[in-house]
């Protein structure tokens, strides 16, 4: 293969990769929130947890970019030390991070609701803490439903494009993207079969996560 196919299929596993191992724990913490706990305006809480995905993926890019550009709240932090996130592959993981994260959030808390309260009592009952009974109990139960929010993560984020392309850009060899690489190469005479050849992969990718999700996870529950 051409440096044009595998170099965005390898960047896309990577910002995949990067963006699913911080999308993970956060969405457990969250989802352990909602489903366990009372906090105070939880409907604010679920309205900001929902946005990204009722927003156009542009506007969540614009956003980010807001927020960590230059004069961002974020980037005006992280410039006097030397970082940089708009226009790098850092972006593209933040952007699909941002994208992906309320889809894991509610496959996790999906996973929580569904344990008997009572198993995690009956820990509190043996003298077990609240960390202990989370990491004893509850996650093992809600183990399936976690390696399915991991993977539908590490979905989402493959196929991340309009907030990436905000936030990051399309630089060959560093932003671009499996979606950002279709996008650029349909605009350019003679890439079709680079084109079909990316779409195929993109789609072959998805298809093999949501075959997993399905037939490993849920019908063995």
């Amino acid at each position: 293969m051409s440096d044009s196919i595998v170099d965005p299929v390898l960047l896309s596993l990577r910002v995949a990769a990067c963006s699913t191992l911080f999308v993970v724990p956060v969405a457990v913490a969250i989802a352990w929130v909602l489903s366990r706990s009372r906090v105070p305006a939880k409907g604010l809480l679920i309205s900001l947890i929902n946005l990204p995905l009722v927003l156009p993926p542009v506007v969540s890019g614009f956003f980010l970019l807001d927020l960590f550009g230059r004069r961002g709240v974020f980037g005006r932090i992280l410039a006097p030390v030397g970082i940089v996130i708009p226009f790098t592959w850092v972006a593209a993981v933040l952007a699909s991070f941002v994208i992906s994260l309320p889809l894991a959030v509610w496959t996790t808390r999906l996973a929580f609701d569904g344990i008997d309260p009572a198993l995690e009592n009956a820990a509190r009952l043996l003298g077990r803490s609240e960390w202990r009974v989370f990491w004893e109990v509850t996650l093992p139960l809600a183990r399936r439903g976690l390696l399915g929010a991991t993977i539908l993560a590490f979905a989402r984020s493959l196929g991340e494009f309009g907030a990436t392309m905000v936030v990051a850009g399309t630089t060959p060899g560093e932003t671009l993207t499996v979606p950002s690489a279709i996008y650029l190469y349909m605009q350019r005479p003679g890439m079709d079969g680079t084109v079909n050849t990316l779409v195929w992969t993109a789609a072959g990718l998805s298809f093999l996560a949501l075959s997993i999700v399905n037939v490993v996870v849920w019908n063995r529950q």
